[in-house]
């Protein structure tokens, strides 16, 4: 039995009441691995929605997001808010399983039409904070001598460029692997030129973190450039 019908039938036995689910993830592409784990919507009318779980399943690995329809429109809503979500993605992107009423399907066409649209737009002043952020840690880069603290420099610096090069330019936010995959998706020159020297800046070489700093300054002047002296915030 492959993946597929190994999921529907985990729905099937244990969600009989299902409205619809939808399975999603790298196992439906050609990054699966042996590792790659079934991850399952679920769409219920009520109790015990809503709720996650990780199981094993026919030695699968299973995530389980257990949802009723109001639950999945209050998630969508708090992801895109934060300019990330998986949820969207999980449902535009994924197989649907079962439809009984054709609530999937709706879903379905409403996550794929909010997905293409895009993440609100980041203020001003998110733009601003996030310059500033940037700016501080690679100054803090350029002044390190430790080895062990530049890997978590280096860390810090790739995901805050990764995020604030997708946000500036109106893309979805991700994860992990998947902040990886939406930079490389909207900009493939950049993330090749972050990734790779961040690689070579995790060397103790002398000089190995040019590379990677150049890559930094390139996505801070496309948004104006450092920000530091004269950054002020009032309130909390």
């Amino acid at each position: 039995m492959d993946h597929v019908e190994i999921a529907r039938e985990l729905v099937r036995n244990r969600f009989p009441e299902a409205r619809a689910a939808f399975l999603a993830g790298s196992v439906l592409t050609h990054r699966r691995t042996p590792a790659s784990d079934l991850d399952i919507v679920v769409l219920l009318t009520g109790p015990p929605a809503p709720f996650r779980e990780s199981l094993v399943h026919e030695n699968w690995p299973v995530e389980l997001f257990v949802q009723t329809e109001v639950d999945w429109r209050r998630f969508a809503e708090r992801e895109t808010a934060a300019s990330s979500s998986p949820l969207l993605a999980m449902c535009a992107e994924g197989m649907l399983l079962t439809d009984a009423d054709g609530l999937g399907a709706v879903l379905q066409a409403e996550a794929r039409a909010r997905l293409a649209a895009g993440p609100p737009p980041a203020s001003a002043a998110e733009l601003e904070d996030r310059r500033y952020f940037l700016t501080d840690a690679l100054d803090d880069l350029h002044g390190c001598a430790d080895p062990l603290e530049r890997a978590y420099l280096v860390a810090e610096l790739l995901q805050q460029a990764s995020e604030l090069a997708l946000l500036a330019g109106g893309h979805w936010l991700g994860g992990g692997k998947w902040l990886s995959r939406r930079l490389a998706v909207a900009d493939p020159g950049l993330h090749s030129r972050l990734a790779a020297g961040a690689a070579a800046a995790m060397s103790p070489a002398t000089g190995a973190a040019g590379q990677f700093r150049d890559a930094v300054k390139e996505v801070l002047d496309a948004v104006g450039g450092p920000c530091w002296a004269g950054y002020t915030r009032r309130g909390d």
